[in-house]
């Protein structure tokens, strides 16, 4: 018989280390805000916020088996977009802006994408899709869905096109451009509307919009000429500045007509001589182009 060989003795758990805490927790607050905030994050911000964590989190150093998606992490980041609004957008686009005629693909595909309840203030988001403007503060309005889909689509966007936006508002208007063409311009005269645009231009990841405070009526002449400008409040008379402002067979979109009475939208086109024709569309009820003193 072989000779029992001794019991190894067991050797002592090793303690387990603490972990360390995270440095600049501020950063991961950032990226997950409190859920009253109800902050909506689109994938290309997280995408860069992660990138800038990276640094930061110990990440070499978790388990995969401990990791979870970020939407788990941050309830946040599904409320903002989840299905109960996409099919709210579905529905808009069906019932009203395909039934009313509209059927550039890429205007279509725009509405569905772009979060309007992100537009408006909480208060109004049960709302947002409904066939009706919406008060964004200092009198001013976000425009009826069918409105922005047809103006966008007088504008007959290419991918290579660069726009100009007369009026920012909430940025609505100006964030359905972005999805089809390379850049938009947009210019917003009341300051406090003009910043709350900005910074939802830059949590939704529009990068490709550029966006000041000014008096909309003298167009952008620096990132002139363009291939189309929409005016989204209502101008006694056309202004010349963004006339001149158009590239030859360019489109200039907008609302002419009194203060809070019934305008008319109106469509010029410029040729390639320079010559503008103007075509009277539909009558509309836009809030007036507010002016410098």
């Amino acid at each position: 018989m072989r000779p029992v060989r001794p019991v190894r003795p067991v050797r002592p758990v090793r303690p387990v280390k603490p972990v360390k805490p995270v440095k600049n927790v501020k950063k991961w607050r950032n990226l997950c805000p409190s859920q009253g905030e109800g902050r909506y994050y689109s994938s290309r911000l997280i995408v860069r916020k992660l990138a800038s964590l990276v640094p930061v989190l110990p990440l070499h150093r978790i388990a995969p088996a401990i990791l979870v998606p970020v939407t788990m992490l941050c309830p946040t980041l599904q409320q903002g977009d989840d299905e109960a609004f996409q099919s709210k957008r579905d529905a808009m686009v069906t019932q009203q802006i395909e039934a009313r005629g509209i059927d550039h693909p890429e205007v279509l595909r725009a509405m569905r994408t772009v979060p309007r309840h992100l537009f408006v203030s909480p208060q109004h988001r049960n709302e947002a899709y409904e066939d009706h403007p919406l008060p964004i503060g200092l009198k001013q309005t976000i425009s009826q869905p069918y409105i922005v889909a047809l103006m966008t689509q007088l504008a007959d966007p290419d991918p290579g096109d660069v726009i100009l936006e007369v009026g920012t508002g909430s940025g609505y208007q100006a964030a359905v451009l972005a999805e089809i063409v390379q850049s938009v311009y947009t210019v917003e005269i009341l300051a406090p509307l003009g910043e709350q645009a900005r910074k939802r231009f830059e949590e939704l990841g529009y990068s490709n919009v550029e966006s000041r405070i000014g008096d909309g009526y003298q167009g952008w002449e620096e990132h002139a000429p363009f291939d189309a400008i929409l005016v989204t409040a209502a101008a006694e008379q056309i202004p010349p500045p963004l006339v001149e402002q158009l590239k030859p067979g360019g489109v200039l979109v907008i609302p002419v007509g009194e203060r809070y009475r019934v305008q008319t939208l109106m469509l010029v086109e410029k040729a390639q001589d320079g010559t503008t024709i103007s075509r009277s569309l539909i009558p509309v009820r836009f809030v007036p182009l507010v002016r410098e003193r």
